[in-house]
């Protein structure tokens, strides 16, 4: 595993925030990051927080 997507925001200082977004034709998780402003974690949370309430990505699992 690498971490190339989120080396940018290690630097930079960003908040940032991965969050499942569905899964794809295989059955495997999908996600997305969201990136923040600087010291406005609370909002980057909220978001995320926000669109779980309203996709439930996070109470399915992958079929094994």
């Amino acid at each position: 595993m690498t971490d190339t997507m989120t080396t940018a925001f290690n630097i930079s200082g960003h908040p940032a925030l991965s969050i499942r977004t569905g899964f794809d034709a295989e059955g495997l998780p999908t996600s997305a990051q969201i990136v923040g402003r600087h010291f406005d974690e609370a909002t980057l949370l909220r978001v995320g927080h926000t669109y779980e309430r309203a996709r439930c990505w996070h109470e399915r699992r992958p079929a094994l």
